[in-house]
């Protein structure tokens, strides 16, 4: 448009000249041009400015926005974060004194209620689980950690948990994995396993009683003969989907809202998580399906390829002793502020034949590890968040002791903060292993005695 008012002034002013008047008009043309010229130049520079104002507060709105999105973020994740340590703590006393009047002599109907209770709190506790999973993918804090597998061996592990509560709604159940051509590969086990047993789960669910549920896999053909292509579908002729449920179905907190789902217990979050996974795995996922006639998942997954022999290799790496330790004959320091959760781990501890001493904060386990001789105590469970001394800095404290002997006690973090970077966190203080909260006594157990026997 500038331009265009420049040309149509120029223009005007050789018209002037064309008409051969007499000079002094010409000159009081040009003068004339040359001063709607300078008007123009001058409004051409204004506008201009006013362009770049514009744009200038457009960018500097979007960079507020943006700060303000990741303020946003950073809030929410410390909310979760705190949510996760404090509902862990009173969570982690409800299920293990669950556990332990399970152990105790009991009337039919009180075990009743207390394998209610325990089945109860896990769902609560998976809940919560996918919750801050779901905010850890936001935040990109979930990362892929390949190792050796055997996907034959995934989904016979997967055949073998749903076996027993197929059988008890009396679905009919079966995992296909004949159409696998090469069964070693390299991938971060835990996802591939948490992605199909969400899709299972979804079909044990939703597929009514005599109905059919079907796992497959099928390696498809490949050029690169490095990697392999894994189509696995979930196939069952439940209840299905609507269209418009299933164009949102992978969506966070999604539901379908029909009277015959309405009474099934979910987040909406195991499908937003699954999604979220396969991404993460540079994979796809399709979904067939249609009221009435049931669901199929396919998944199309490729793995660099592995051999047995690095899959031996990698066992031998996490393999201990055949012989395992025995814990009746171990003392171990636990160091833990919250009175009610000393008391449950003692419990369990003692339970198990291990001679259990007690620290209440970080700062009283150094005393006390400092006073001790080597070798008295086999290993410290050790809390995080304390008062007087944190875990982590106590853990810093023991290793820097002049007493190499004691600088090298077995340190587990055992701790409401559950989450992958927790646990690296841990193992960066100087400890050797993570048990979070709610204690499981079977995790607790074994963590305990593979520590023990690697680091004796």
């Amino acid at each position: 448009m500038f331009a265009l008012l420049i040309y149509s002034a120029f223009l005007w002013l050789a018209k002037l000249i064309d008409s051969k008047e007499n000079v002094n008009e010409v000159h009081s043309a040009i003068a004339s041009g040359g001063l709607v010229l300078m008007i123009i130049i001058f409004t051409g520079l204004v506008i201009m400015i006013c362009i770049q104002n514009l744009i200038r507060k457009k960018h500097e709105a979007a960079e507020r926005e943006r700060i303000r999105a990741m303020e946003g973020n950073k809030a929410k994740s410390r909310f979760l974060f705190n949510m996760s340590h404090d509902i862990r703590t009173p969570m982690n006393a409800i299920i293990g004194y669950t556990g332990l009047a399970l152990k105790e002599p009991a009337s039919p109907e009180l075990h009743n209620y207390l394998v209610k209770i325990d089945r109860s709190n896990r769902h609560l506790l998976t809940l919560i689980n996918d919750i801050l999973e779901m905010s850890r993918i936001e935040n990109g804090k979930m990362e892929i950690e390949c190792i050796p597998a055997d996907i034959c061996g995934i989904f016979e592990d997967i055949y073998e948990l749903f076996e027993e509560q197929m059988k008890q709604k009396k679905l009919g159940f079966q995992v296909d994995a004949s159409g696998i051509k090469n069964r070693y590969v390299w991938c971060d086990v835990k996802n591939p396993n948490r992605v199909i047993l969400n899709l299972l789960s979804n079909a044990y669910k939703f597929t009514p009683e005599e109905g059919k549920i079907l796992v497959s896999v099928f390696e498809k053909d490949n050029n690169d003969a490095d990697y392999g292509v894994y189509e696995i579908r979930v196939c069952g002729n439940g209840i299905g989907m609507s269209e418009e449920f299933a164009a949102k179905m992978f969506s966070p907190f999604e539901r379908e809202r029909t009277s015959t789902v309405s009474g099934i217990e979910g987040t909406g979050l195991g499908l937003s998580i699954t999604k979220s996974i396969i991404d993460l795995m540079n994979g796809t996922i399709e979904v067939i399906t249609s009221p009435g006639k049931g669901t199929e998942i396919v998944l199309l997954l490729t793995f660099r390829l592995a051999d047995e022999k690095d899959l031996e290799s990698c066992d031998s790496d996490k393999d201990t002793a055949d012989e395992e330790i025995q814990l009746t004959d171990k003392r171990v320091l636990l160091v833990e502020d919250n009175a009610i959760n000393m008391e449950i781990v003692n419990l369990i501890l003692t339970q198990a034949g291990v001679t259990v001493d007690t620290a209440e904060n970080g700062k009283a386990a150094i005393e006390k590890i400092s006073a001790s001789e080597a070798g008295f105590y086999d290993a410290v469970l050790m809390d995080v968040q304390m008062p007087v001394m944190d875990g982590y800095t106590a853990t810093k404290k023991i290793r820097e002791l002049e007493n190499k002997e004691l600088s090298r006690i077995t340190i587990i973090a055992m701790t409401a903060n559950a989450f992958k970077e927790d646990e690296d966190e841990a193992l960066k203080a100087g400890m050797q292993a993570h048990v979070a909260k709610p204690i499981d006594v079977d995790i607790l157990l074994e963590t305990l005695t593979n520590v023990l026997t690697k680091h004796r």
